[in-house]
């Protein structure tokens, strides 16, 4: 077993010509739980429709194998974002530019797609040794609603979560813009832009944000054209924030000089 999540193991795997795999398998004590069944069934049927891009994990095939639900993926020989920016990772101190654009690049393509991933942080962005970026795990995603829609359930991470999910108020793909630029502060600056031990905490200080920082007081090095779309990113209103993931990726590669 190389990895092990809320609701799934995953093993490495070898075929008769030795090409290497993951395969994803529900965790034995969920095989009864109807919810976590259609979730992981759900990820796997967005993933084999969107998996065709160089910056979204490889999709090969999945099903039910002596009563467990599989899936098997692209093998990256590489950790996840959170991993790296932990352990101060070279592959990630030396590309961060590139793994910004490439984790919009990825994302870009999952709306054009026609899915909101809805559970976007480091741990689901892994990375190879060579600062390839690859978008994981689409349990959570759902198909993008022609008008902002509450969910019936709130599942996900907090502080991550837009402030209108907190409130459960209804949303659209501006969750994962908002998601998105955490995510990328959390990155250049090693501290979330509004931590919080409770989403109360972390819903209040997103709309308080009295002792909210910007990107370049915790990172004088992070450029202002950056600065300036980490920021339009993480504004609480929806209307505010980048309409689309083409615009932003569009703005990030004109900043970043790419």
């Amino acid at each position: 077993m190389i990895n092990s999540g809320g609701m799934a193991d995953i093993w490495l795997a070898t075929d008769k010509e030795n090409q290497t795999f993951a395969v994803r398998l529900l965790h034995k004590d969920l095989k009864f739980d109807f919810t976590a069944r259609k979730r992981f069934l759900q990820g796997c049927e967005i993933l084999s429709k969107i998996h065709n891009h160089d910056c979204v994990i490889g999709y090969y095939d999945h099903g039910k194998m002596e009563g467990t639900l599989y899936c098997v993926m692209e093998y990256v020989e590489g950790a996840n974002l959170k991993e790296l920016y932990a352990s101060h990772d070279p592959v990630l101190l030396e590309n961060v530019g590139n793994i910004i654009i490439d984790m919009a690049t990825g994302l870009e393509h999952v709306h054009e797609s026609g899915f909101m991933h809805l559970d976007f942080k480091p741990e689901n962005v892994l990375v190879t040794r060579n600062a390839n970026v690859r978008v994981a795990d689409f349990d959570l995603s759902q198909p993008i609603p022609d008008k902002p829609r509450k969910a019936s359930k709130n599942p996900g991470t907090p502080s991550y979560m837009a402030p209108e999910q907190l409130m459960r108020e209804a949303f659209d793909q501006r969750v994962d813009i908002f998601a998105f630029g955490v995510a990328a502060y959390e990155l250049l600056t090693n501290v979330k832009p509004f931590p919080g031990e409770s989403p109360a905490e972390i819903l209040n200080k997103q709309v308080d944000r009295s002792g909210f920082l910007k990107p370049r007081e915790q990172n004088p090095d992070i450029p202002l054209a950056l600065e300036k779309i980490i920021l339009r990113c993480l504004e609480q209103d929806p209307d505010k924030r980048y309409p689309f993931m083409t615009v932003m990726a569009h703005e990030l590669k004109t900043a970043l000089y790419v």
